[in-house]
């Protein structure tokens, strides 16, 4: 087998590393590079034309930008920002036309077989689609439900930069920048309009976009109705397209969620069991911040919820409300056994425990 051929890191900066690999493979293989798909097709890489189909891109490329200097092109970008998304489909090499199982053994081929001088020690900036199958993860065949997942998700397989906060992957440094800046970066960033504050600048703007400035950036790609959710798009289309709804199913117990982070949220809490929220007084453990500070109303809550009868005082709305039904005499809790009702829900458990213990009552 051939030795590797490396250029020195000695003399090459990292964007010429970079610029020289993704060059080098583009040049040489028959993959298609394009941007992020948007609603009106696929955007050309070189001069950002949409078009519809792979066939219609790739035609495209290869006629109106057959004669364009890649490394030239690629040096517009800044350092942080290179990464290009190609189409891998029947992946070939140029030179020998012999089939490529993926971009990584195209890199080898084309540095053992061919001699193409790469930088190895840099991290790869092509990230791998199949516009035919573009809700496919060509990495580890994960399906998604738009194309935008499945470019989120490419983030999992190029770690080149890793936030030293929550662990995070990201392709380029500058998606990891953008991550920090917007979730991580503490500060009060007020709104200038409902004086609302916000942890970070992109909350705010989110924030005075969606809300104040109705900015509707989500448009319906079946007719010329915009959105400034993302979801609202999504039941616009169900309703009035008859879109599928896209549906999220857990693998344990059959149940449907029409958002992801719901049914993460389902997982953790009731599969998983997660309680990752302590009191510190008492050690009792729950799901969620909310009910945490619902508990810990037990050890420091004052009770002003005062019942107008009898003056009794109560920590908690709750508590007062079903207290109230003494006063009511609101015997809902009724004994299956001997039709015997009850205020309170722990009274009727209580008397069937007593009187009809042959009865298993949760």
């Amino acid at each position: 087998m051939a030795a590797k051929l490396d250029i020195s890191s000695n003399y090459i900066t990292e964007k010429r590393a970079h610029i020289i690999n993704i060059s080098t493979m583009i040049e040489n293989s028959n993959v298609t590079p394009f941007r992020s798909k948007t609603t009106h097709g696929y955007p050309c890489f070189y001069c950002r034309k949409a078009l519809g189909t792979l066939e219609e891109l790739k035609s495209h490329t290869n006629q109106d930008h057959k004669s364009i200097d890649v490394k030239k092109f690629l040096y517009k970008y800044g350092p942080e920002n290179i990464v290009v998304n190609v189409d891998v489909t029947d992946l070939k090499c140029k030179i020998c036309d012999s089939k490529i199982a993926n971009l990584s053994e195209l890199k080898k081929h084309l540095n053992q077989t061919h001699k193409k001088q790469m930088c190895l020690k840099y991290t790869d900036r092509l990230v791998p689609f199949k516009l035919e199958k573009d809700l496919v993860c060509q990495i580890c065949d994960g399906t998604f439900q738009t194309f935008g997942a499945v470019e989120r998700h490419m983030n999992l397989h190029f770690r080149n930069y890793v936030c030293k906060e929550c662990g995070t992957g990201f392709i380029t440094k500058y998606r990891l920048k953008v991550h920090v800046k917007s979730i991580h970066v503490g500060g009060n960033y007020p709104c200038e309009v409902c004086g609302k504050v916000f942890p970070s600048y992109q909350k705010k703007k989110t924030h005075t976009d969606a809300v104040h400035k109705l900015f509707k950036r989500f448009k319906c790609p079946k007719c010329s109705v915009r959105f400034t959710e993302y979801f609202a798009r999504q039941r616009h289309l169900v309703e009035v397209h008859g879109a599928a709804p896209i549906k999220y199913k857990c693998n344990v117990c059959d149940r449907e969620f029409d958002r992801k982070y719901n049914l993460s949220r389902h997982l953790k809490k009731d599969h998983l069991k997660e309680k990752n929220n302590e009191c510190e007084t008492c050690g009792y453990t729950c799901f969620t911040v909310t009910e945490l500070k619902v508990h810990m109303i037990k050890h420091v809550g004052e009770r002003t919820h005062e019942c107008d009868v009898c003056k009794k005082a109560y920590a908690r709305k709750k508590t007062l409300k079903e207290h109230m039904k003494i006063h009511t005499n609101d015997r809902r809790h009724v004994c299956a056994v001997c039709g015997q009702a009850f205020i309170q829900k722990c009274s009727l458990k209580g008397h069937i425990k007593t009187h009809h213990p042959e009865l298993n009552m949760e």
